[in-house]
């Protein structure tokens, strides 16, 4: 699915199998390369994902929502993996909701809303006015062991508005 244009023949050349291999251990794939994608957890689906886009060589990759659906577990792994890939010299965008994931693993993030409202670091975009610009409603951030957690904020009741 990842071969580049251009290829001269419709089977995987012994290069290619190695790097295959290579890319599967290198992602924690190795062993699964037999199984059809739709028997694969959501993580080991992302990982897939992600293993076409390094096949190719790409430069820059962008991913839709990459951790939506995963456990804690698997979505650390995948956000760490990404950073690494990051730190080696590949460009990523990716588009979240996963705040309190990105925060931690992300050393660069954008909100948009129509326009750009924040852009730098977690300890820059992840504060109040930015995220309710962002997303229409109240947000408090919280420190915790070193590092933001956004909370959505309590609603206030009809009540509480009035008094």
């Amino acid at each position: 699915m990842a071969r580049a244009r251009g290829w001269r023949t419709p089977w995987i050349t012994k290069s290619e199998r190695a790097q295959i291999g290579e890319i599967a251990e290198r992602l924690g794939l190795g062993g699964l390369e037999r199984r059809h994608i739709r028997d694969l957890s959501g993580g080991q689906q992302q990982r897939v994902f992600l293993a076409r886009a390094l096949f190719t060589n790409a430069q820059a990759i962008f991913l839709d929502e990459p951790t939506s659906g995963l456990d804690v577990r698997t979505r650390h792994e995948v956000l760490h993996l990404l950073g690494e890939l990051n730190e080696q010299g590949l460009t990523i965008v990716l588009t979240t909701h996963d705040l309190n994931g990105i925060a931690a693993h992300l050393p660069r993030i954008v909100c948009l809303n129509t326009t750009v409202i924040g852009e730098g670091s977690p300890s820059e975009v992840l504060v109040p006015d930015v995220l309710e610009r962002t997303y229409g409603s109240p947000m408090h951030v919280l420190e915790h062991g070193g590092m933001r957690v956004v909370v959505d904020s309590p609603l206030l009741l009809h009540d509480e508005k009035s008094a």
